[in-house]
C-alpha cells in the first residue's frame, strides 16, 4: 500500500524509511534507521527528483504509481548518483520506458557504470545555471561537485522555492510520519545524528560545501528537500547555520570532549580525575568516551561539536593505542582543524603515547596542541596531581 506526503500543492515526498539495516555504507552503526528521500513534482510534466535504494524499492514504486494515479513519469532528475539514491532507475525505465533522465555530464558515465540500459535518446545533460520547464515549474540546475560525491548537483524550483539539496541537509534515522523539520523537535532528536551523518561523510570536503553555500545564499529558498531526513519548510537559518560552521571547521560549541582508551583502568581513573577538575573549575559542557566502546563516527562528531579535546592512551606495543590510533586517522582524513588539543599518555616500562599522540596531531592542519603533555607510568600517583591539576585549569579558564 502506498505511503506519501504532499509537500507543496503539487510535489510530493515519495520515499520510505529502512529500520532494518545496521550499517549505513556497512560502517556507521544506525540506532534508528535511515530514510531515503525521493520526491514527485506533479506538473504539465511530472518529474522525480532521485530514486531510492533497493531496500525500499517496492515502497517507492508504490509511492510513485498511487501519485502518479495513471500519467506517465516522464522526467527523472538525477542529483547524486550514490546506490542508495539511484538504486531503482533501471526499474523506473522498464515502467516508464519514455522517461527520460536529466542530469549533468559526470552522472552519465556512472549510470553507465551501474547499469546496463541504453541511455541512447534518454540523457538530457545539463551544466551550471541551466534551466529546465516542467509547465508551470522552472527547474534551476546547481553543480555541486564533491559534496560528496563528484557528479553531484542540486535542482532548484524558482517557481516554489524549492532546494533540491542532494545529500547536503541529510541526516541518519528514520522519518517517523513527522517529514518535516517543524513537526519534530529537531534539536533533541535529530541534530546528534546529523552532525554524525554531516562530520562522517561530507566532513573532508569543507572547502567544496563552502563553495556551494555561497552559490545557495544567492537564491531565494523556502523548502529545502534533502536525500534523508526531514525536510526543511521553516527556520532554513538554523541548519545553513550549522553547515557553515561545520564546514569552516570551528567548533560548535565551547566545551571539553575527553577520548581516552584503558586497557586496565589507570589510564580511564586519570581521564576521570581529569573530569572532575574541569568540574570543579565550572566547566559544564564535558563529553567523554571510552574509545573502545564509542563507535569512531561518534568520536568524530563530537571532535567538530567541542572546542577542546583531550586523547588519553596508555602505549601498546611500543606505539599508540590500535583504536586511538583509528580515530587520529579518521581526524586527520576528515580535516578536521581549529580545535586545542591535550593529551595524557601512560606507560608501564616504556610509556611512548604522550610523544606518539602529540606526533601525530602535529601532522593535521591549524591544530592547536597544548605544551604539557601528561605522562605517567601504570597509575596516578599524588606526584602526578600538580600538572594534572595545572593543565586541566588552564583548559577550564580557556573554555570558560
Amino acid at each position: 500500500m502506498h505511503c506519501f506526503r504532499k509537500i507543496t500543492s503539487d510535489l510530493y515526498w515519495v520515499g520510505g524509511s529502512d529500520r532494518r539495516l545496521e550499517l549505513f555504507e556497512n560502517i556507521f552503526p544506525l540506532s534508528k534507521g535511515v530514510s531515503y528521500n525521493s520526491y514527485l513534482l506533479m506538473d504539465e510534466k511530472t518529474v522525480l527528483f532521485d530514486t531510492a535504494d533497493h531496500a525500499i524499492g517496492h515502497q517507492f514504486l508504490e509511492n510513485i504509481k498511487a501519485v502518479l494515479n495513471g500519467r506517465a513519469l516522464d522526467y527523472l532528475v538525477v542529483n547524486h548518483m550514490e546506490p542508495d539514491h539511484c538504486a531503482m532507475i533501471e526499474e523506473l525505465i522498464l515502467r516508464y520506458p519514455n522517461m527520460q533522465i536529466i542530469g549533468n555530464a559526470k552522472t552519465f558515465p556512472l549510470i553507465s557504470q551501474f547499469f546496463d540500459f541504453d541511455l541512447d535518446g534518454k540523457a538530457i545533460t545539463v551544466k551550471e545555471g541551466d534551466t529546465f520547464s516542467s509547465g508551470a515549474h522552472t527547474l534551476h540546475f546547481i553543480m555541486a561537485p564533491m559534496i560528496h560525491w563528484p557528479e553531484t548537483m542540486m535542482t532548484y524550483d524558482e517557481t516554489d522555492k524549492v532546494l533540491f539539496s542532494a545529500d547536503a541537509f541529510g541526516t541518519f534515522g528514520a522519518l517517523n510520519g513527522n517529514i518535516f523539520n517543524d513537526e519534530v523537535d529537531f534539536d533533541r532528536e535529530w541534530l546528534d545524528e546529523t552532525r554524525r551523518y554531516y562530520t562522517n561523510i561530507v566532513g573532508k570536503y569543507g572547502i567544496q560545501v563552502q563553495n556551494v553555500l555561497k552559490k545557495t545564499a544567492e537564491l531565494d529558498i523556502r523548502v529545502i528537500c534533502p536525500l534523508h531526513g526531514p525536510i526543511w519548510r521553516t527556520n532554513l537559518d538554523y541548519i545553513i547555520e550549522k553547515y557553515d560552521t561545520w564546514s569552516r571547521y570551528e567548533p560548535e560549541e565551547a566545551g571539553v570532549m575527553i577520548a581516552y582508551a584503558s586497557m586496565y583502568g589507570n589510564t580511564e581513573n586519570m581521564a576521570e580525575i581529569f573530569a572532575a577538575i574541569l568540574a570543579e573549575a565550572g566547566v559544564k559542557n564535558i563529553r567523554m568516551h571510552n574509545i573502545s566502546k564509542t563507535h569512531v563516527s561518534e568520536l568524530i562528531s563530537d571532535s567538530f561539536k567541542y572546542s577542546h579535546i583531550i586523547l588519553a592512551a596508555p602505549t601498546y606495543n611500543n606505539g599508540i593505542y590500535p583504536l586511538m590510533h583509528s580515530y587520529l586517522e579518521d581526524m586527520k582524513a576528515l580535516s578536521l582543524q581549529n580545535r586545542t588539543i591535550a593529551v595524557l599518555g601512560n606507560g608501564t616500562w616504556a610509556p611512548q603515547s604522550s610523544k606518539l599522540i602529540s606526533a601525530k596531531i602535529g601532522e593535521m592542519k591549524n591544530m592547536r596542541l597544548l605544551d604539557l603533555a601528561i605522562t605517567i607510568k601504570s597509575s596516578v600517583k599524588d606526584s602526578h596531581m600538580e600538572e594534572i591539576q595545572s593543565l586541566a585549569r588552564q583548559i577550564a579558564a580557556e573554555v570558560l
